[in-house]
C-alpha cells in the first residue's frame, strides 16, 4: 500500500467537493432537473391532496405523506446515479483527474470528496421536496418524528446510491458503462428483490391440513332442500381442511434490502382512525409496503377463519404487526456495506502509482 492512500483530512475532502460542486452549479442541466423534480413532486402532492380530501376513508395528511415519500425515493433513485456514476471516469476521460492525483490530495480524499459533492447535489432534490412533506405534516395524521426519520433515511439511501455509482465510475473506463451498471444495481435492490421473492413463493407453498372455522355448507343445503325454502346460512363450526398456504416467513428477508422497504418499515404506522373516529386504514403506498412485508414475516395463520356471518373488525391484526421488531436496520446495514465497498473500490482505483491500467485509459 502506498503511504498516504488512505489519509483523510477535512481540508482535502472539502477542496475536492467544492471543485465538484462548482462544476455542477454552472451546469444548466442540474438546475433544470431540480425544477422538473419539484414540479413532479408538487403535482403528485396536489393530486393526492385533492383525492384524499374528497374521498371518504382517506386520511389526507397520512396519504399525502406516504405518496410524497414514495415518489421522492423513486425519483431520487433515478437521479442519484447520474450524479456520481461519471465522477471519476468522466474526469479521467477529460484529462483532469491526473491533475488531482499529482497534488498532495490522497486517493481517499479525492474519492470521499467526490462522494460528498454528489451526495450534497442529491440532497438538493430532497430539499425541494421538504416543503411538500411539511404540507402533509400540517394537514395532520402524521407525527413530526415520522418526518424527521423519513428525511434522515432518504438522505442515507441517496448516499448509498451515490457511493455505488462512485465505485462503478472508478471500476469502468467508459461513463456509459458505469451509468448502466449503477442503474442495474439500483434496479436489483428495488425491483429484482421483489421478483426473486415472487419466484420463491412456489418453493415455500403447498397444501396443508389446517383447522378452518366455516359454515357447514352441506347441512345448510340439505336443510334448504327439505324445507323447500331459500338457502339460510347455518352456524359456523371447526373443520379440518386441505388449504393452500405460502410460508413467506422463510423468504421475507429477501425484501429487507429493498430501499422502499427500509424507508417504509422505519415509518411509524398509519393511524387506524381519524379525528372523528372513522376508520382510515392504509391508503398510501408506503403503509401498504410496511404492513405487507410485516404480514409476510408472520407467514400463514395456524387456523383459517372463513366465517363471514359476523362483521370483521376493521384493522384487526394491526397490533400484532406493529409489535414485530423492526427489520429496516438489517436492510440498511446491508446497503451501507455496499456503499462502503463502492468507496473502498474507488480509493483503490485512484491510488498512485498504479501497477496496471486498463487498456485505453487516459492518464493526462
Amino acid at each position: 500500500m502506498v503511504p498516504g492512500t488512505w489519509g483523510l483530512t477535512w481540508h482535502g475532502v472539502r477542496t475536492v467537493a467544492r471543485l465538484e460542486l462548482r462544476q455542477r452549479i454552472r451546469s444548466t442541466r442540474w438546475v433544470i432537473s431540480l425544477v422538473a423534480f419539484g414540479l413532479v413532486v408538487g403535482a403528485v402532492t396536489l393530486l393526492t391532496w385533492l383525492v384524499s380530501d374528497t374521498e371518504p376513508g382517506f386520511g389526507a395528511g397520512r396519504t399525502m405523506f406516504g405518496f410524497i415519500v414514495f415518489f421522492v425515493l423513486f425519483l431520487g433513485l433515478l437521479v442519484s446515479p447520474t450524479l456520481s456514476a461519471t465522477s471519476i471516469n468522466g474526469d479521467r476521460a477529460a484529462g483532469t483527474l491526473a491533475t488531482l492525483q499529482v497534488t498532495l490530495l490522497s486517493a481517499a480524499e479525492i474519492a470521499v470528496g467526490k462522494l460528498l459533492a454528489s451526495w450534497l447535489a442529491s440532497l438538493a432534490f430532497l430539499a425541494v421536496s421538504a416543503p411538500f412533506l411539511l404540507w402533509a405534516l400540517a394537514t395532520g395524521g402524521t407525527p413530526a418524528v415520522a418526518v424527521v426519520t423519513t428525511l434522515v433515511l432518504l438522505a442515507v439511501m441517496l448516499a448509498v446510491v451515490c457511493a455505488i455509482g462512485l465505485g462503478f465510475s472508478a471500476l469502468t473506463t467508459r461513463t456509459a458503462g458505469s451509468s448502466v451498471l449503477t442503474y442495474v444495481a439500483v434496479a436489483s435492490l428495488s425491483i429484482l428483490t421483489l421478483v426473486v421473492f415472487g419466484l420463491t413463493l412456489p418453493l415455500v407453498s403447498g397444501e396443508e391440513t389446517q383447522q378452518v372455522y366455516r359454515e357447514d355448507w352441506r347441512a345448510a343445503e340439505e336443510a334448504a332442500l327439505e324445507s323447500g325454502g331459500e338457502y339460510v346460512p347455518g352456524p359456523c363450526e371447526w373443520f379440518e381442511e386441505e388449504v393452500y398456504v405460502a410460508h413467506t416467513e422463510r423468504t421475507w428477508w429477501l425484501l429487507a434490502v429493498n430501499p422502499f422497504v427500509i424507508v417504509a418499515d422505519a415509518m411509524p404506522g398509519a393511524p387506524e382512525t381519524d379525528a372523528h373516529g372513522g376508520y382510515v386504514g392504509e391508503g398510501d403506498p408506503m403503509s401498504l409496503i410496511r404492513y405487507g412485508v410485516r404480514q409476510a414475516r408472520l407467514g400463514p395463520p395456524e387456523t383459517q377463519d372463513w366465517c363471514y356471518q359476523q362483521p370483521v373488525t376493521q384493522g384487526s391484526g394491526r397490533a400484532e404487526l406493529d409489535a414485530l421488531s423492526p427489520a429496516w436496520p438489517w436492510g440498511l446495514g446491508a446497503n451501507l456495506l455496499l456503499a462502503v465497498g463502492g468507496v473502498v473500490l474507488a480509493v483503490r482505483r485512484l491510488r498512485i502509482p498504479q501497477d496496471r491500467l486498463p487498456q485505453g485509459t487516459r492518464v493526462a
